[in-house]
């Protein structure tokens, strides 16, 4: 790991939007700020995901001062969206959480729902850190997260993707590789490692920032998503579950919870801690 270094930085100021890629960001207890803080909820209240929606990777969000997105899509204008007073807020369901956020103005829904052609409503987490807890079956007490799967940061290595493409082009499937990295949204890539090195870190160091590692990423049918046209195949999820299958999960990447505050930046070292 001497020479493990952070080669990017992803937020996605919308959940299941296309996000970006900054040169540096600040670490909050609950993940990078202004990652996954906005999401989709349909008419019952349930979060909408590429999972339902594939055609939400043609999205994209760009954060504003003060914590507003600007939204952009094929077919239409693009519109900027102020964050939400905290006046009242609004029920929703995610994965099992229950999570209160704040409703976004008409246009905003008007404009999600024209992008997919069905009815959702744009919801803000105005208090990530008292909203959503971390599943405490892998939490500390007190660990929040916003709108994000699961956990606050989730990160990636540049040398296992190597290896995952590796074992797709031995496959039935070996036309839709080699993947891109943006198959699995992660919020930092690290380059420099030994292939699934990952899998036995406890705790790293990213420049001044300390994480825990919660659990190894558990994969759905997001990572078969092409995040430039929507479309979808078998891989990595085919490869997946012939060599990396963990206590009944397809898994790649590992889940990490802050240990402290900072900024991290393209180029910092990583250190593994424990």
């Amino acid at each position: 790991m001497g020479n493990a270094e952070l080669l990017s930085i992803h937020v996605h100021p919308v959940k299941a939007f296309r996000g970006q890629a900054p040169r540096k960001a600040v670490v909050e207890p609950w993940g990078l700020a202004g990652d996954r803080r906005w999401t989709l909820i349909d008419h019952g209240g349930k979060v909408v995901t590429q999972r339902q929606q594939p055609r939400l990777a043609l999205a994209a969000a760009e954060l504003l001062p003060g914590g507003g997105v600007r939204l952009s899509a094929p077919g239409l204008e693009p519109l900027a969206v102020r964050t939400p007073e905290p006046v009242g807020t609004v029920s929703l369901e995610i994965f099992g959480d229950k999570v209160e956020g704040v409703l976004a103005d008409a246009a905003a829904h008007a404009w999600c729902s024209a992008h997919l052609g069905v009815d959702v409503r744009l919801v803000h987490m105005d208090a990530p850190a008292t909203r959503r807890p971390v599943d405490p079956e892998y939490a500390l007490p007190g660990e929040t997260v916003s709108f994000a799967d699961g956990y606050p940061l989730l990160v990636t290595t540049t040398a296992s993707l190597d290896a995952l493409n590796s074992l797709i082009a031995q496959g039935g499937h070996a036309d839709e590789g080699p993947l891109p990295m943006n198959r699995f949204r992660p919020n930092l890539v690290v380059a420099g490692t030994d292939p699934w090195a990952e899998d036995g870190w406890s705790r790293l160091a990213v420049g001044e920032v300390e994480f825990r590692v919660a659990k190894s990423c558990g994969r759905c049918v997001v990572t078969t998503t092409d995040q430039s046209t929507a479309g979808r195949g078998k891989e990595p999820l085919s490869t997946l579950g012939r060599h990396r299958r963990l206590d009944g999960k397809l898994v790649f990447g590992q889940n990490l919870v802050p240990l402290s505050r900072g900024t991290v930046r393209v180029g910092d070292p990583v250190r593994v801690l424990a």
